[in-house]
């Protein structure tokens, strides 16, 4: 029994509302693309069903990697998750830390209404979420040590939603220590303003912006059919095709669309590229290739660190030398 339970834990996310492969995410995925393919490409029912259950895409090399690390992750995860920030501790830390400031007192705008600071809260921690994501998802191009562990989610030449989960344990627990440095303080800083009227507008128990994200085919992204939004949109909210994009080989395509929800970062800080219909090759390519073996992409990332460490920490001592 307690081995069924494991198993359970490693797939519960199948079944968790929080989670983008929530299964009820996952089927809105597959209407959403049945009825573009259907109406906008003007496919045939049975050929937009075999286009979104391509057999080449589902069970390709790159993707049978994306299963089992997905698997392995989750196991890693399990064991790691104790260990790692969370959001309680950092919002805690900060609540007590602003009382140490004389201009502003705890509680200072309790009164204010209820669904303006449910409103203000939802908003709030949705934006500097996604701006958090925005950030450490740019470094993780610019820098080649989170580089070395950031090609692993695009060593895929295939992509389906179970590629979001394509990544290494060392950039998993970066993200979760981000979520939790960016949460926790805008969780502090409401509760000790606002006081006890501070509360997540939510949907069946997800703060409701990140709801409509997963329900309007998040899960798309990770994915072979391309779907742009209007192009005034795009400026606002990453579409499907931008995020696909984002992984394509095409030079003219690298370093664009970091934007996990909203497209403004991008727009912003001039890293934005609208979608166009066009042909794209997933992968790292050029002389980094692309990998699919797992004892690879899991200590690759490891041996490379350390080689780009060793050189930074030797090129003081090589300066000058003839």
């Amino acid at each position: 029994m307690e081995y069924l339970d494991q198993i359970g834990t490693i797939f519960s996310d199948f079944i968790n509302p929080k989670k983008r492969i929530f299964v009820g995410y996952l089927v809105l995925s597959i209407l959403i693309a049945l009825a573009f393919l259907v109406v906008i490409r003007r496919s045939s029912t049975k050929g937009a069903v075999g286009t979104i259950f391509d057999r080449r895409v589902l069970f390709s090399r790159s993707a049978i990697a994306d299963y089992k690390i997905f698997v392995i992750n989750q196991v890693i995860t399990m064991l790691v998750s104790p260990l790692l920030l969370t959001q309680i501790a950092i919002a805690t830390a900060v609540f007590f830390f602003l009382h140490r400031f004389e201009f502003i007192t705890s509680g200072q705008f309790e009164n204010t209404s209820a669904p303006l600071v449910v409103a203000l809260f939802s908003v709030t921690l949705f934006v500097v979420d996604d701006l958090t994501k925005y950030l450490l998802h740019r470094w993780m191009h610019r820098f080649p040590i989170l580089w070395s562990i950031h090609k692993v989610h695009h060593s895929a030449t295939t992509m389906t939603p179970i590629t979001v989960y394509r990544v290494h344990p060392f950039e998993a627990v970066l993200y979760a220590s981000r979520g939790a440095l960016a949460q926790g303080p805008v969780v502090a800083l409401f509760l000790f303003l606002f006081g006890s009227t501070v509360s997540l507008a939510t949907v069946v128990g997800v703060n409701v912006l990140v709801f409509v994200f997963h329900v309007t085919g998040a899960n798309l992204r990770h994915s072979h059919i391309q779907i742009g939004y209007w192009r005034w949109l795009e400026f606002f909210l990453i579409s499907p095709a931008q995020h696909q994009i984002h992984h394509s080989v095409a030079k003219r395509h690298h370093d664009r669309n970091f934007g996990a929800a909203l497209a403004i970062w991008d727009w912003m800080f001039g890293t934005l590229h609208l979608s166009q219909k066009e042909p794209l090759t997933f992968g790292l390519g050029g002389k980094e290739g692309t990998e699919s073996e797992i004892s690879s992409l899991y200590c690759q990332p490891v041996l490379d660190i350390v080689r780009i460490s060793k050189r930074y920490l030797l090129a003081p001592f090589q300066r000058g030398r003839p």
